[in-house]
């Protein structure tokens, strides 16, 4: 019932973005992460909401556990006429552990058959080496057998993620967390290019360089935790780790638009240029993040602001992965954190 006084947000209303292979998406999407926090179906139920709320695109993994949930709530609305199936962007992505010869095409089929689809508009690899962790995993439950990043063994996986494309499984392909170093490696080697790339940004960790590199490459990024993550799982914290919610310019800028700091990242990201996938179980957030992309925009001042706002603090560290030589997680992103923090302190 209480769904039923919400407004929807007209779905045409929406910034669009144009992709690299002629593909439209919406501007912002519904994340399906639960953050290990919530059920398969309070997720699924949150979906259901967003959709008929006027949201258009979807992000989903089948490392989140709730594809198979999210799967029913799509022959529902599809049943029901919410929307059809051309007007809905369904992402979703290869886990780490099936990136054996042959497990790419087990992996999508399984997440077609699970989402009740035919095929997925983009599917992408979440990421960039086979290690892989248990739903739920604190950092001792690390992969013993996880390996540094290979270009000899991404570039199998993307073979195979080519293949899903010739045979009409998968519109586009995507990738996600990668780091400009390894952009730079296995980029020439694509015979079909990855249109979006699913990484962290937000305005207390904006990736200036990895951003401009993709815009220039005709790769549109996709920016998960766009609010900086305050629910992240534990495994992902750290002492000392950057509240974005609490920055004073993005408060100052939230109190004189008369919104919560959480509208003030959507706008800032969709007015920049990358897609923002926020998720929430809760409706007045989740239509809120997407009604907010329609009206009271940002200025310029109030984007130059943010944009020195940078504080440069990655907060999903993926921890998790690391193999037994690495030093830190910093070996993960290729020290780029670093060296985008020395341009901020020359800036």
């Amino acid at each position: 019932m209480r769904r039923m006084l919400m407004e929807n947000v007209d779905p045409a209303a929406v910034p669009q973005r144009k992709l690299s292979n002629g593909m439209i998406i919406p501007g912002i999407g519904m994340g399906t992460f639960g953050n290990d926090r919530y059920a398969p179906w309070e997720v699924a139920d949150a979906v259901y909401g967003a959709i008929k709320a006027g949201y258009r695109l979807l992000d989903c993994a089948a490392a989140y556990g709730n594809e198979r949930d999210i799967g029913q709530v799509l022959a529902r609305v599809f049943a029901e006429g919410v929307v059809q199936r051309q007007e809905l962007t369904v992402m979703t992505k290869l886990w780490n552990d099936m990136h054996g010869k042959g497990d790419v095409l087990v992996a999508c089929a399984e997440s077609l058959r699970d989402l009740k689809l035919d095929y997925v508009d983009v599917y992408m690899v979440h990421w960039p080496f086979p290690n892989y962790h248990a739903p739920g995993a604190v950092l001792t439950g690390r992969n013993p057998d996880a390996v540094p990043f290979s270009v000899e063994e991404y570039m199998s996986v993307w073979r195979q993620m080519e293949r899903l494309v010739d045979m009409g499984l998968v519109r586009s392909l995507g990738m996600s967390n990668m780091t400009v170093t390894k952009l730079e490696q296995v980029l020439p080697l694509c015979r079909i290019r990855p249109v979006v790339l699913e990484v962290e940004i937000n305005p207390t960790f904006q990736q200036p360089a990895l951003f401009d590199y993709c815009m220039s490459h005709g790769i549109l990024p996709v920016a998960y935790s766009p609010m900086g993550s305050p629910c992240r799982p534990e495994r992902d914290t750290e002492e000392g780790d950057v509240v974005t919610f609490e920055m004073p310019e993005l408060k100052e800028i939230a109190e004189t638009h008369g919104c919560h700091p959480a509208s003030v990242c959507v706008k800032w990201a969709v007015q920049r240029g990358h897609v923002p996938i926020p998720f929430s179980v809760y409706e007045k957030e989740y239509v809120e993040n997407l009604r907010c992309t329609t009206e009271d925009f940002l200025t310029e001042e109030e984007m130059d602001t943010l944009k020195r706002a940078d504080r440069n603090a990655r907060l999903i560290k993926g921890k998790v992965f690391l193999w037994e030589e690495a030093e830190s997680w910093r070996d993960i992103w290729d020290g780029e954190d670093e060296r985008n923090n020395c341009k901020t302190t020359e800036a």
